[in-house]
């Protein structure tokens, strides 16, 4: 009978490598392997550059490469081969860390990678360490109240229609958008129309070379970076 080893599913946190949880540096340091997701366009992995001063000398670092496309086939295509990849590593008794910006359960490529496994595998023994997610990083640095007392918070995609937009910040009282970099003149809009562009800040590349906050969204590139989010409170009741 295989004896699998633990996938582990890693958050080292929105990119500061201060904000990296210590059970993180700690499991870190014992995998057998390190699994670093990156885009096929280009070798760089953020989550493995802020992973690396806390991985062990020698490890193994293997890389899965994940198309940039909208084209079903070739997506499944490549989940299905990395998942082949990691079930492998399992199946010969290592322990394998898949790192992820953030939080592992949150808008994650685990989550993908998870659900592939299960599908083919269901006894495979995987354990999650959470991570600080962006917004949670970017509220901490605008100084800005989440949630209080009875009122909601929506984690919303920017990459929902107008209508689903509309729908989700008209009933919260508090929202963060993230994936903003997709459709920002949308999410511009939609937040004109219910009166809340005033109340919402925009930002982007935080912790990185580039890092900017902007009050007025007038003043947000249509196109801004990849990591880029909004957070917007209705006036508490």
């Amino acid at each position: 009978m295989t004896r699998f080893g633990t996938l582990y599913g890693i958050g080292v946190g929105p990119g500061d490598p201060e904000l990296i949880t210590l059970k993180a540096v700690n499991m870190l340091k014992k995998v057998d392997v390190v699994l670093a997701a990156a885009s096929t366009k280009n070798d760089f992995s953020l989550a493995q550059s802020i992973a690396a001063p806390h991985l062990r000398p020698g490890v193994d670092i293997v890389r899965l490469n994940f198309p940039m496309t909208r084209d079903q086939a070739v997506l499944d295509a490549a989940w299905a081969a990395n998942a082949e990849t990691v079930l492998n590593l399992l199946a010969a008794g290592k322990s394998a860390a898949f790192l992820t910006l953030g939080d592992p359960l949150t808008y994650s490529t685990f989550g993908y990678l998870l659900r592939t496994l299960n599908g083919r595998l269901a006894d495979i023994p995987v354990e999650v360490i959470p991570g600080i997610t962006s917004y949670q990083a970017a509220a901490a640095h605008t100084g800005r109240v989440l949630v209080e007392s009875g009122e909601n918070l929506a984690v919303v995609s920017g990459v929902a229609s107008e209508q689903e937009l509309e729908r989700i910040l008209s009933a919260a009282d508090s929202a963060v958008i993230l994936k903003a970099y997709k459709s920002m003149p949308t999410i511009r809009r939609v937040l004109t129309r219910l009166g809340l562009a005033e109340r919402a800040v925009f930002v982007t590349r935080l912790g990185h070379e580039g890092e900017e906050i902007i009050t007025d969204l007038a003043n947000v590139p249509d196109k801004p970076s990849y990591f880029s989010l909004v957070l917007v409170r209705k006036e508490p009741k």
